[in-house]
């Protein structure tokens, strides 16, 4: 037992020593957090610049509403966001029009123009041209702007003015709120679901890749230096496995308790709301796991390696597997009770991340706990054993990779 602690903690100190430990440490959840964080940040920041707009109306029935509309965006500066210039001329075709307005677009004088072509049945054709994509805030803008002049001249027409149509066109926001266990309250905005739920997943592989990789890297470097034979004259082949799985979740766990100290500090700072944290107990649990049992995936198969271009395919194969769960998460969270989710939930593969979000979405039945618990726990042990096997030939192994041939006789040896 002294040997495996031994070898635990050397593994420890080498790995927390190396210059990619301390950078990932930190930029890892700098960039998770840049990425659940700027989009929101960007999508508020309003641009600097005010933006032309041209409107064609043949009609001349609506440009003053749609004008009336975007003129309620404002810039920092209050500034209005948008100048709208009216493009409809008399005598001149819809045709020409379009012309004159894609000049100015190309030529950069206006951003944009608007052209709405009356058919018949009173049915209207909207179309917005420019020179680039157009953002999804300046063109939910525009559509709210020309929708509301339809549905205002509409109601006009039966004698409603719009002033009062706000009372039938107002929109009504829906609080969703979730219960817990014991019925109690407690808010579920999507977003924040789906965002701490998508960071901790995303903790977990990042943890997990990262330290696969420098295990298997570790192992073609003492198989090069021929290192890894000192080693197993003085333990057993059981006793480095079982040391330097230690020593990874050691290191794993030293990475989550920094990434807690992060998210605790925002927390108190507030750019983390507090419903983040709920059900993060079990969910640790399901973290811890997840991680072991990849882990021990890691080991077993990083012992076979012999190169440093077989050990970057068998990352990038692992790494593709590890990566599976991210497809269901949207799925997930949507409809956490359905067949194909509670599927998922009992597949050592992606149960740990299917299991973290179900606890962000709705409360999980004690017995599911339980069991899924004991598969992951019965699934660490049998990889262990599948990895011991394949680790006590596969670390004095070398040459070319062993076929799966070779690797089921060696796992039929005593």
């Amino acid at each position: 037992m002294k040997k495996i602690f031994t070898i635990a903690l050397w593994e420890f100190v080498e790995k927390v020593k190396t210059k990619s430990f301390i950078i990932s440490i930190f930029l890892t959840p700098l960039i998770i957090i840049s990425f659940a964080l700027l989009p929101t940040l960007l999508a508020g920041d309003e641009e600097a610049g005010i933006k032309a707009i041209g409107i064609i109306d043949t009609s001349k029935t609506y440009i003053r509403m749609i004008a009336s509309e975007l003129e309620k965006y404002k810039l920092k500066d209050n500034q209005p966001n948008y100048l709208i210039v009216n493009l409809t001329e008399e005598n001149k075709s819809i045709h020409e029009l379009k012309e004159n307005a894609d000049k100015q677009i190309t030529e950069q004088t206006l951003f944009g123009c608007l052209i709405l072509t009356h058919e018949i049945h009173d049915s209207i054709t909207v179309e917005f041209r420019s020179k680039s994509i157009p953002g999804l805030k300046d063109l939910r803008r525009i559509e709210e702007a020309v929708n509301t002049a339809i549905i205002n001249k509409k109601l006009q027409k039966v004698g409603i003015e719009p002033s009062e149509a706000i009372l039938f066109t107002k929109k009504i926001e829906v609080n969703s709120i979730r219960l817990d266990k014991e019925g109690k309250e407690s808010g579920s905005d999507f977003l924040v679901v789906f965002f701490s739920a998508l960071i901790l997943i995303m903790l977990l592989l990042m943890i997990i890749i990262s330290s696969g990789g420098m295990l298997i890297r570790s192992l073609v470097e003492e198989k090069s230096n021929r290192l890894i034979e000192i080693l197993v004259s003085s333990c057993k082949p059981d006793e480095l496995l079982a040391g330097k799985i230690i020593g990874l979740s050691i290191l794993g766990l030293f990475q989550m308790f920094i990434w807690a100290l992060v998210a605790i500090a925002l927390a108190g700072s507030h750019i983390i709301p507090d419903e983040a944290f709920s059900n993060i107990l079990p969910m640790l649990i399901y973290f811890l796991l997840g991680f072991l049992f990849y882990t021990s995936i890691f080991v077993g198969l990083g012992s076979i390696v012999t190169t440093e271009q077989e050990a970057q395919q068998i990352t990038a194969y692992l790494s593709l597997i590890i990566l599976l769960p991210v497809i269901f998460i949207i799925g997930a969270i949507e409809a956490p009770d359905s067949n194909y989710v509670k599927i998922l939930s009992y597949i050592p593969l992606t149960l740990p991340s299917i299991m973290i979000i179900r606890f962000k979405v709705a409360p999980v039945p004690i017995e599911e706990i339980v069991v899924t618990i004991l598969i992951m726990i019965f699934s660490i042990y049998l990889t262990i054993i599948v990895s011991a096997k394949i680790f006590r030939i596969g670390i004095l192994s070398y040459g070319k990779l062993p076929s799966l041939k070779e690797l089921i006789l060696w796992l039929k040896e005593k």
